[in-house]
């Protein structure tokens, strides 16, 4: 029976990391993979959208990966996104990931076109079948794909040995645990994770093994800390970190730039971390975001002094 542990806690979506020509940083995306590490946080995420995956080419995402298991050290559960537009490049990425020792792979469906269910489940188990040996996670993010995870295609999915869970990024809870229901049954183990940031809280409740967010390197003590109180039953204090969690993350949408670029400049300012900008077609700050940024900064701070 395969161990689920591994993936039970808080996995920061890790962010690109670029050097001062929009490249791959090898050396920028080693610092910030020991920076988590020093934060205690579960595992990363690598190559998903906060990666800007979408953006990036089958060379980079290989490279930013391999730095990234160089750095973690074995410290870090790895699960690596591996989706691109075409099976043939995701399938050459599984392999990739598998070579490196992740421990999972992780996919989107196929976007732009609509395909049937039975094409998506084609696509993700030919992407599963180029890393045998490995882990699959079943990415559910319809607000951004553009299809759902249905019952139906999960239950196809899970005719796959290698299917140990899904990451879930639609905004109703309930499929939370109609996903853990489903994946449990006969005593398979099975993992969710909740992607939605704002609603981590109402996601452990509902069963989620753990959360996967955009946003939680921007804070990961405090993302660690609401874990750590729904954990141990403290619902009220998590609730009120929760909120003060969810104004931070309404501060980091308000600049003009892209949240990742907010996200980037408040590591900048708090942690010394540089990370770079982001990839064009998203947005770079502009110089009144700068004001934002020094009170999201101020923001986090003050509930690390409160809860921590």
């Amino acid at each position: 029976m395969k161990d689920i542990t591994r993936y039970q806690g808080v996995i920061p979506a890790f962010y690109a990391c670029y050097d001062d020509n929009g490249q791959i940083s090898p050396e920028r995306v080693e610092e910030y993979t020991r920076f988590l590490v020093r934060k205690g946080v579960k595992g990363v995420y690598v190559g998903g959208s906060s990666g800007e995956c979408i953006y990036q080419s089958v060379a980079d995402r290989k490279l930013l990966l391999e730095h990234v298991v160089a750095a973690a050290e074995g410290k870090l559960t790895i699960i690596a996104h591996v989706a691109c537009n075409n099976t043939a490049d995701s399938a050459e990425l599984a392999r990739h990931a598998e070579s490196l020792g992740v421990d999972a792979i992780a996919s989107i469906p196929p976007i732009y076109f609509r395909l049937p269910e039975h094409a998506i489940a084609k696509y993700w188990n030919d992407i599963s079948a180029a890393a045998p040996n490995t882990d699959f996670i079943i990415y559910n993010i319809p607000q951004l794909a553009g299809v759902a995870l249905t019952m139906p295609l999960l239950r196809e999915m899970l005719k796959n040995p290698n299917v140990i869970g899904v990451k879930n990024s639609s905004m109703p809870v309930q499929d939370i645990q109609m996903f853990k229901y489903e994946g449990t049954l006969g005593g398979r183990p099975f993992v969710v994770f909740n992607g939605p940031d704002e609603q981590l809280i109402s996601g452990l409740m509902m069963g989620a093994d753990g959360g996967i967010g955009g946003t939680y390197s921007s804070c990961p003590e405090l993302y660690l800390k609401l874990y750590e109180l729904v954990k141990s039953g403290d619902y009220e204090t998590a609730r009120a970190l929760q909120y003060d969690i969810n104004n931070i993350i309404y501060a980091l949408c308000s600049c003009k730039g892209n949240m990742y670029a907010a996200i980037k400049a408040v590591l900048k300012k708090r942690e010394g971390l540089d990370l770079g900008g982001v990839r064009a077609p998203l947005t770079n700050l502009v110089p009144e975001d700068a004001a934002i940024i020094d009170k999201i900064a101020a923001m986090i701070d003050e509930a690390v002094g409160k809860y921590l």
